[in-house]
């Protein structure tokens, strides 16, 4: 299955800048995908995919690139990239600048984090590469997270980013960096909605209001736990039972009960969670609760689009690698066999029409590697005890203060909750 997983990124890496296309043939990434290409990097390597040489050589490329391309506003990374050039663009593949997004960044940190620890002889690269971040405007001084967007006018506009499971999960990136992000790594403010008699917790921020949709699915739970176990960002135990951020491991216990209890239920197969489409609309949230609804499919613009629920090939072996249940192997055994040995894992089966989605995906491909090399090696996240480049940069109270690295971070003075 590795070996089939891995010949997407075969396909799909651009040799000249080293990154990976997001979708099958299609050059362009975001810096979430990109992350998904390393997991999936990473994972090759450990499972003997590759050798040693070509996890170096490939990783020599992309930190290169990383090292030369140009930011949002000489700010951060964009949230698009040409794979063929590494300039920036919008999501048309148009060159331009689009803004940033915290959580794709933060799941970029994780990802960074977990290659220099393991393989410190590129933590040079990647501390180089972070090393020119400004993180003044993306983690403010009371630990909330902030994307950027440019309105009609082309204006800058910084915007809180994130709801409960991905706000949390990407939260982490930073923290690991030695970031504090007290405000977003809380699950605060949150409701519990009952579905199929499991308490299932959404963010109760209003999306009519903050023109935010509230989305629960499994990735960013499955994420938090084949990479950090559900632990604190500060945990360097890699092999203990105890999870050290409890609320997230009972939430992400929650999340796959009422899943196995669909199916109990209804005999419906369930792994939800976001997923690229092979035609319009392309790209839909197949949640477990979103917007007031259970099971609610949806665009990011809240069209619903039931047609369009599927089982998430990413997220039926994220449960499989996390829980060893009977559930769980049923949904691996309906989900092992549908790939393309020339292209790679399908990005999903619709549940309606039991029809494949007939697309291919660094985000599937790699989340669906990283699966793998968890069900051999537990926790993905591995602390080497070694110092690094980064660690003198963030001690040096007299280094760049323009660019907010935590030790010139100021006071948090807010008192009102998020």
């Amino acid at each position: 299955m590795a070996k089939i997983a891995w010949k997407y990124f075969e396909n799909n890496t651009n040799a000249k800048t080293g990154l990976a296309n997001a979708v099958d043939a299609y050059p362009s990434t975001t810096m979430w995908d990109t992350a998904s290409y390393l997991a999936g990097l990473l994972a090759a390597q450990e499972l003997g995919i590759i050798t040693k040489n070509e996890f170096d050589r490939r990783m020599a490329a992309i930190l290169k690139t990383f090292n030369e391309m140009s930011f949002f506003k000489d700010e951060l990374p964009n949230k698009a990239y040409s794979t063929e050039s590494a300039q920036k663009v919008d999501y048309a593949n148009k060159p331009g600048e689009i803004g940033y997004s915290a959580i794709d960044l933060g799941r970029l940190l994780i990802w960074l984090k977990i290659i220099k620890e393991r393989y410190p002889e590129h933590g040079n690269g990647i501390d180089g590469f972070v090393s020119r971040w400004h993180f003044c405007s993306v983690v403010d001084s009371c630990g909330t997270m902030y994307g950027a967007v440019l309105d009609d006018k082309k204006n800058t506009k910084y915007v809180q980013e994130g709801r409960l499971g991905y706000e949390e999960y990407s939260a982490k990136g930073f923290q690991l960096w030695g970031f504090s992000t007290e405000r977003a790594s809380k699950p605060e403010p949150y409701d519990i909605a009952e579905i199929y008699g499991v308490q299932i917790p959404y963010d109760r921020r209003d999306p009519r209001i903050l023109k935010a949709h509230n989305y629960v699915v499994g990735e960013s739970y499955i994420l938090d736990g084949l990479e950090i176990d559900w632990d604190e960002a500060s945990d360097q135990k890699s092999d203990d039972q105890t999870h050290t951020n409890a609320w997230m491991a009972d939430f992400a216990q929650r999340i796959y009960q009422v899943q196995e209890n669909r199916y109990k239920i209804t005999g419906m197969i369930t792994a939800r969670t976001e997923h690229q489409l092979d035609g319009p609309p392309y790209f839909v949230y197949d949640t477990i609760y979103s917007d007031g609804y259970a099971w609610n499919t949806i665009t990011d613009e809240g069209a619903f689009v039931p047609a369009k629920a599927a089982i998430a090939l990413k997220a039926a072996l994220g449960l499989w690698s996390l829980w060893n249940t009977e559930y769980t192997d049923l949904v691996f055994d309906a989900t092992s066999s549908l790939y393309d040995p020339a292209k790679g894992f399908y990005e999903g089966r619709y549940e309606q029409s039991g029809g494949f989605i007939n697309t291919f995906t660094a985000n599937n491909n790699g989340i669906i590697l990283e699966a793998l090399l968890h069900k051999v090696q537990g926790k993905l996240l591995r602390f080497s005890g070694k110092d690094s480049m980064w660690d003198r940069l963030i001690t040096d109270e007299f280094g760049d203060k323009n660019k907010c690295l935590p030790q010139h971070r100021l006071q948090c003075s807010r008192s009102v909750p998020r």
